[in-house]
C-alpha cells in the first residue's frame, strides 16, 4: 500500500502581516498532482491544518476544496486527518459526516462513550484497497492533559501526562491488534513533541505548559509499522528510527525555516512492515530572503540591499519576503526609511527588520534590590535600562522626551 504523509499546513497563516494564501494554494495544487502521479492510496494529515482555532472562511475553503478535488482525482483514496494543537477539534470534526462519504476520517477529539470512558475503537480506522481492508490506522489527535487516561500506581518520577499518552497508544494498539489480519500493517498518527526533536523557535509554540510535553519513542510498539507525526516543522526521524518520522511543514513558516527541506513523505508497506520511505520535496512558490545572512553594520546592509538582483517578471504574489538583519552600536533614527529607500522599486516585500546590538552588561540593574530601585527617579531607572541594553547613556533628546511625557502624565493626574 502506498501512503503520503503530510502535516503542519497552517492554512491562514500570515508572515509579519503578509497573508500566504498563494503559497498554500501552490502547495495544495502540487500535492493533488503528486497524489495522482505517485498513485497514492492513503493520505495522512498529522495535524495543524489551520494556523489558529478560528480560521478564516478563505482558509477553510482552501482545505475543503482540496479534499473534494483529491477525492475526485483519486477516487479510491483513503484520507485520515487528526487535529493539531493549533486546530479547533470541534471545528475540524463538524463536517465529519459529510467527509465520511469521501472516505475521509477526521479525529479532532478523544472520543468518549456515554459513561465518559475513552472509546478507543473510534481511534482505529480501517484503510481500504480494492480487496478490502489492507491496513489499520491509529488516529490519535493532539492530546491535552484532560484527554489522556489516568495511570494507576504511577512509578516515582514518571509524569502523569506522558504516562497517560503512552497508555492511550497502548490501549488503541491493543484494539487494532484484535482486528488485524495477517499481513495488515498498523500505522500510527500523532501530533506531539518527541524527545530529541529539533524545534523551530520562531514558529512552534510549546504544546503543554510546564515542559512535560516531550514524549519517548518507546511509546511506539514494535507492531507499529510507521508513526506519521506532526508538530515539528523540520522534517526529521525520531531517535534515528526511520519508521518514526516528522514530515515537517510544506512551506517555511518563519525566516528561521528558510533552509529546511520542505517536503511530504511517501512510504510503502509490504505485509506488516514499511519497505521504503522517500521524501518528495515541495517546490517553493515564494522565496524568503535574509539580507545579509548574518547581521552586519548599516552601511554593508544598505549596499547588499541595493545589490539585490531579482527577476523582473514576478507577479506581486510571488515577490520574495525580506528579513533585513542589522548590527548596531546604538539605535538608528530613521532605520526603516533608509531600508525602504534601498529597496524602492525592487520586487520584494519587507517583512521584518532584525536589529542586534553589541553584548550588554545588565549586572548594574540585577544587583539593585527593590528598595534601592524605589529610591531612584524614573529617569534614572530609564537611563539604567537603556545603558543595560545599548551600553551607552540615553541621548539627551530621548531623556527630554521622557521628561515631557512624565510632565504630561503628572498634569493629567491633577
Amino acid at each position: 500500500m502506498r501512503f503520503i504523509h503530510t502535516s503542519d499546513w497552517h492554512l491562514g497563516q500570515t508572515l509579519h502581516h503578509f497573508e500566504r494564501r498563494f503559497e498554500h494554494q501552490c502547495f495544495l495544487d502540487w500535492l493533488l498532482a503528486t497524489l495522482v502521479t505517485e498513485q497514492a492510496q492513503t493520505l495522512l494529515i498529522s495535524g495543524d491544518i489551520f494556523d489558529n482555532a478560528n480560521p478564516s472562511a478563505a482558509a477553510q475553503k482552501q482545505f475543503y476544496q482540496f479534499l473534494q478535488q483529491a477525492k475526485a482525482r483519486v477516487p479510491a483514496l483513503n484520507i485520515v486527518i487528526i487535529a493539531g494543537n493549533h486546530d479547533s477539534p470541534g471545528r475540524l470534526e463538524m463536517p465529519a459526516p459529510f467527509l465520511a462519504g469521501m472516505d475521509a476520517s477526521v479525529i479532532g477529539f478523544v472520543p468518549r462513550d456515554a459513561a465518559g470512558q475513552i472509546d478507543v475503537s473510534r481511534l482505529v480506522i480501517p484503510l481500504q484497497d480494492t480487496q478490502g481492508v489492507a491496513a489499520w490506522c491509529l488516529a490519535i489527535p493532539f492530546l491535552r492533559p484532560g484527554d489522556v487516561p489516568r495511570v494507576a500506581d504511577l512509578a516515582e518520577g514518571l509524569d502523569p501526562y506522558t504516562a497517560g499518552i503512552t497508555a492511550l497508544y497502548q490501549q488503541t494498539l491493543a484494539h487494532a491488534l484484535s482486528l488485524r489480519q495477517a499481513g495488515q500493517p498498523i500505522i500510527a498518527l500523532g501530533h506531539c513533541h518527541m524527545v530529541g526533536g529539533e524545534v523551530s523557535q520562531d514558529s512552534e509554540r510549546p504544546i503543554v505548559i510546564g515542559g512535560s510535553e516531550a514524549l519517548s519513542a518507546k511509546m511506539f510498539d514494535a507492531n507499529i509499522a510507521y508513526a506519521a507525526l506532526g508538530h515539528l516543522h523540520l522534517a526529521q526521524m525520531v531517535g534515528q528510527q526511520a519508521h518514526i518520522r516528522y514530515c515537517g511543514s510544506p512551506i517555511p513558516l518563519s525566516f528561521a525555516e528558510v533552509a529546511y527541506p520542505h517536503q511530504v513523505l511517501r512510504f510503502d508497506t509490504a505485509g506488516e512492515t514499511v519497505v521504503d520511505v522517500t521524501p518528495l520535496l515541495v517546490p517553493r512558490a515564494v522565496d524568503l530572503l535574509r539580507v545579509p545572512n548574518k547581521a552586519a553594520p548599516m552601511a554593508e546592509v544598505l549596499a547588499a540591499l541595493a545589490a539585490l538582483n531579482l527577476p523582473a517578471d514576478l507577479a506581486p504574489e510571488q515577490y520574495p519576503f525580506l528579513e533585513v538583519r542589522i548590527a548596531l552600536e546604538q539605535p538608528e533614527p530613521g532605520l526603516r526609511a533608509q531600508i525602504e529607500a534601498a529597496i524602492e522599486g525592487k520586487p520584494v516585500r519587507l517583512a521584518k527588520i532584525e536589529t542586534r546590538f553589541a553584548a550588554k552588561n545588565s549586572a548594574e540593574l540585577e544587583d539593585e534590590t527593590l528598595p534601592e530601585l524605589a529610591q531612584l527617579q524614573p529617569d534614572a531607572i530609564f537611563n539604567r535600562l537603556y545603558r543595560s541594553k545599548y551600553a551607552a547613556d540615553a541621548p539627551p533628546e530621548l531623556m527630554a522626551a521622557l521628561a515631557e511625557l512624565m510632565l504630561n502624565a503628572g498634569a493629567d493626574e491633577k
